[in-house]
């Protein structure tokens, strides 16, 4: 298989569980269709998801065997790639002896992150020694982000829910229209004010909606902010 081939096949896989998103789905069937996928683009044995519960306990909620089984990178919320098991007894004194029983030689894994908390961890696992490679791992963390919008959303979208999404969004585009107006303090085109005002909000970790409904409703705070904003626009030219 080409490069391209199997970027076209990465593709077409993220594109229709994305699909599957937005349709009534089950969500461990989803997730265990998740892990097949991620086995058979990785070339691994097995791969699983596991969730924490409140007291930080893992379990498996969908894998492609139940052989798989738990990995430490919940409690790192870091990637960890083991290229040969035999080398990490000391480390997992119970798990490898396990892994090397059930046929697995390297385990890999990616954390399952949702609002800045890590909800448990994505594990691969192959039957012959060797690394993750940087583009696998991407893959793997791709669908673990997938993962978790299925488990935070699991019904699908209704109209009920559909239509004051909607109306919420054109309703901050509206705000961020209205806030362009502040081009003309800049001397600057409306394109360049967007630019502006999304390169602020990026850069101060708000959201372009609420800095843009800021300077169009609060009269108190917008000379401060108008003068922020003036200075961060200079400040990126030079």
């Amino acid at each position: 298989m080409t490069e391209h081939e199997r970027q076209t096949q990465v593709l077409n896989v993220v594109g229709s569980f994305v699909d599957r998103l937005l349709v009534d789905f089950d969500v461990v069937d989803l997730l265990t269709e998740l892990t097949e996928s991620c086995a058979e683009l990785l070339d691994v044995a097995a791969a699983g998801f596991l969730l924490a519960d409140a007291f930080g306990k893992l379990s498996l909620l969908a894998a492609t065997t139940e052989q798989a089984r738990d990995l430490d990178c919940y409690a790192t919320g870091e990637p960890i790639s083991v290229a040969d098991v035999h080398f990490a007894a000391a480390r997992w004194p119970v798990f490898v002896p396990a892994a090397v029983n059930a046929g697995f030689s390297a385990l890999h894994a990616v954390p399952m992150r949702a609002a800045g908390d890590v909800l448990g961890t994505f594990g691969l696992f192959g039957v012959r020694p060797g690394a993750l490679a940087d583009g696998d791992r991407l893959i793997a963390q791709t669908l673990a982000h997938i993962a978790c919008v299925a488990i935070l959303q699991e019904q699908a979208p209704t109209p009920a829910t559909i239509i004051p999404q909607l109306r919420n969004a054109f309703s901050s585009r509206i705000v961020v229209e209205q806030a362009k107006g502040f081009r003309e303090i800049l001397d600057v085109s409306i394109d360049e004010a967007f630019k502006v005002l999304r390169g602020y909000s990026r850069a101060h970790g708000e959201h372009l909606t609420d800095v843009a409904r800021r300077l169009m409703t609060d009269r108190y705070t917008r000379p401060v902010l108008v003068a922020a904003i003036t200075e961060f626009a200079a400040g990126s030219q030079r």
